[in-house]
């Protein structure tokens, strides 16, 4: 009985296959593992894919879609036709000019208007110092311009008699921007000139960059910002020496002053301005370059212009001078050698006249 027992038990636990047939069947499993994740791979692709193309299909469609209707009920919609164009300046630009630079026109689609481009471009302009472009539906498009407001004419010359008419001439302002008006202003004709700005090219639109201009520059806001702008009114500002700024106003009284130190100097020059009114005198010129014992000239005075305009002296005053011990009289022909120093002394003489008396003293000690 324990014999068959233990007989039944070791038949249940052999193996019924042999190790190559567990082999085989364990590399069928592999293969069948492996066909089955490839499909569901590929099918989990093929949905990917089928999602984009939908999403695409979907968004391809909605722009397509917006497009047709925004070009049917805006950009070709005959109620949004530009029918006005408000355009305001404070300065002398043309409404003409304007819109032939910004490329606009009436009668054109007001959604077809690009204003940053408008913007732009008109920005550009020499003249323009600020510009605001608004669109109003459904048929108008305001321009508001801010001009530069020019403080000076500049030209490279050194003289200039009318820089209205010259073609070298040049509006500045603060900045330093270059402007060449087409419509000049009454106003412009009593601007100050600056001369002799030969350091570097000038041309609408560019800024100067040189010393000697932004110097000039920084003179006319100072004189402006002062006191001085009813006493000392610039009228011309030379740049031509390259190492200072000579400064006329509008009584033809010369000023000297460097490019450093401008406040210093303009301090300087009201002193001498309210000693000027103090004593009732004119300065005719001064050199503010000098920090101590300043060189200053003043002019005549009217009434001896005005004598010297209606009786000017006939013949000028030679000055002679007049030997502290005279000389010994001489004997014979010598007699009329004092007598002829003693008439030079009394004063001045024609010219023919003292060559007469220089010839006979050159007779007298030769001993003739």
């Amino acid at each position: 009985m324990r014999s068959s027992s233990s007989t039944r038990k070791r038949s249940r636990n052999q193996r019924v296959s042999n190790p190559r047939q567990r082999k085989q069947q364990h590399l069928l499993d592999v293969k069948v593992r492996a066909r089955k994740a490839t499909q569901h791979r590929n099918r989990r692709i093929l949905v990917f894919i089928s999602k984009i193309l939908l999403a695409a299909a979907i968004c391809s469609g909605s722009i397509f879609g917006a497009r047709v209707a925004m070009r049917r009920f805006f950009f070709e919609n005959p109620d949004y036709r530009l029918v006005m164009i408000d355009m305001q300046t404070d300065g002398s630009l043309l409404r003409d000019q304007v819109l032939k630079t910004a490329d606009l026109r009436e009668g054109e689609n007001i959604f077809r208007v690009n204003l940053a481009q408008v913007h732009r471009v008109l920005q550009q302009l020499p003249q323009v110092d600020e510009v605001e472009v608004v669109r109003k539906l459904p048929g108008e498009i305001d321009i508001r311009i801010v001009e530069r407001k020019p403080i000076a004419w500049i030209t490279s010359e050194k003289e200039i008699s009318d820089p209205f008419q010259s073609e070298v001439a040049f509006l500045i302002d603060a900045r330093g921007v270059l402007m060449k008006e087409r419509k000049l202003l009454p106003e412009y004709l009593g601007l100050p000139l600056i001369t002799g700005c030969t350091s570097e090219s000038l041309e609408p639109g560019k800024i100067v960059q040189s010393v000697e201009a932004k110097a000039a520059l920084e003179l006319l806001r100072l004189s402006a910002a002062s006191f001085m702008q009813t006493r000392f009114q610039i009228r011309e500002i030379d740049l031509s020496k390259g190492y200072c700024l000579v400064v006329t106003d509008k009584n033809h009284t010369r000023v000297t002053v460097g490019f450093d130190q401008l406040e210093k100097q303009i301090q300087r020059l009201e002193q001498f301005l309210v000693y000027a009114d103090d004593s009732r005198r004119d300065i005719e010129t001064v050199n503010l370059m000098v920090q101590r014992n300043i060189p200053v000239t003043f002019m005549k005075p009217p009434a001896e212009v005005i004598n010297d305009t209606i009786d000017p002296e006939e013949t000028p005053r030679i000055m002679k001078a007049i030997p502290a011990h005279p000389p010994a009289p001489v004997s014979g022909k010598g007699k009329s050698a004092p007598s002829a120093a003693g008439k030079n002394q009394n004063g001045p003489q024609p010219f023919s006249l003292q060559k007469q008396n220089s010839e006979k003293k050159e007779r007298i000690g030769n001993g003739q």
